[in-house]
């Protein structure tokens, strides 16, 4: 997003609120992924196995549901605002997609890769890789009538699932495609360097054709009021569309509903849906509760969200800076301590996990509140991909 958008005046709230969100869903993200480096002896499953799983390890999983969803979904609308913000004539936004996609799916490849595993034996194409290939294809049809992209989107969020059926074995010549489009498995599975999609590709390209639909409402012009309106009957819509799936087990959802155990074991399958690929019931959940919390950052507002903002308008740096660190750290952690659960070093309770994360967290801000900072101050083109 352009300093002149970031800047103009009649858009300073909405972007704070797009900011806030994103700065936010990067803090729970942070989480989590502290969890993936001092608690991977408790791994879980997708979706979580709630017997084995103690409710505070799962609520904190459940929480960065909210990252991937939110950040696609933000991707379209940011998308829109590129192309629209300005004073002057529509951006020319194709070749900018293109090129953006391009940059992250070969971070993903390079940085990000040996960021997770310190090397380059097996590459886990994830979010950011999700997020690259869903701008490409958003750039393919960012052009089509607005009534063409709801359409796009919500049969690809509301559709995909009625796909699962479809099955190749890895020795079919429509094997890979599928893998990268709807099922979580290894395009590489054998070799020196191993290949996976963790994110099938086809609800994302509908998350951000969505977001790109929504832009409009974020316009320049567009009323405050009405915003408002959008963003809470979006939310409301999806969260109530998403309970009566999600009671009857009509659609939308593999792991069925356990429910008669105890309301609290009722609520948690209420919740645990299936992330890879995101169901329909996830995406109407995690959709959901973003919309609700743009309507609730435009509406109300402290100084609590200028730390979100800070961060949200850095979010590439933050996310290199923060996977970095956690490397390093672990590294240093286990040449000192050693490992203590058979080949990993983790804390015993997801409690030191949120501790971790708080105290990198702030250790952190300075740096990338400095790098917000340097994007306001300057226009430079690259600036623009952090």
């Amino acid at each position: 997003m352009s300093s002149e958008l970031a800047q103009s005046p009649a858009l300073a709230g909405r972007i704070s609120s797009i900011d806030s969100l994103r700065g936010l869903v990067m803090l729970l993200m942070l989480v989590d992924h502290v969890r993936e480096r001092f608690f991977l002896h408790q791994q879980v499953s997708d979706p979580m196995n709630l017997d084995t799983t103690s409710p505070a390890l799962f609520w904190s999983r459940i929480a960065a549901h909210l990252c991937a969803p939110s950040f696609v979904f933000l991707a379209g609308v940011s998308a829109w605002l590129y192309a629209h913000g300005g004073s002057g004539p529509v951006r020319p936004l194709t070749g900018f997609l293109l090129k953006r996609g391009l940059f992250l799916i070969v971070l993903e490849f390079t940085l990000v890769t040996f960021s997770w595993m310190g090397s380059y034996h097996t590459i886990w194409l994830q979010v950011i890789w999700a997020i690259g290939l869903s701008m490409i294809c958003l750039a393919l049809v960012s052009h089509w009538p607005r009534p063409w992209l709801l359409v796009l989107g919500l049969t690809l969020v509301a559709g995909h699932n009625l796909l699962s059926p479809l099955q190749f074995s890895s020795d079919h010549w429509a094997y890979p495609v599928w893998t990268i489009l709807h099922d979580r498995n290894f395009l590489i599975s054998d070799g020196p360097i191993r290949l996976k999609i963790s994110y099938p590709l086809l609800p994302w390209i509908g998350v951000i054709v969505l977001g790109y639909w929504a832009g409009p409402w974020f316009a320049r012009g567009y009323d405050a009021v009405k915003r408002l309106q959008s963003l809470w009957l979006a939310g409301a819509s999806c969260l109530l569309l998403f309970v009566v799936l999600r009671g009857s087990d009509l659609y939308g959802e593999p792991s069925a509903l356990e429910s008669g155990i105890s309301p609290t074991h009722t609520l948690m399958s209420m919740v645990n849906l299936t992330k890879y690929p995101p169901s329909l019931h996830f995406l109407l959940l995690t959709l959901g509760i973003s919309c609700l919390l743009l309507f609730a950052f435009e509406r109300w507002s402290g100084r609590w969200q200028h730390w979100l903002t800070t961060l949200g308008g850095a979010p590439m740096f933050f996310y290199l800076l923060h996977l970095y660190a956690l490397l390093l750290m672990y590294e240093v952690a286990v040449s000192v301590w050693g490992t203590n659960h058979g080949d990993l070093l983790g804390v015993e309770h997801v409690s030191q996990v949120w501790m971790i994360a708080v105290g990198l967290a702030l250790c952190l801000y300075p740096l990338t509140a400095w790098f917000a900072r340097l994007k306001r101050r300057h226009s430079h083109g690259w600036l623009r991909y952090w």
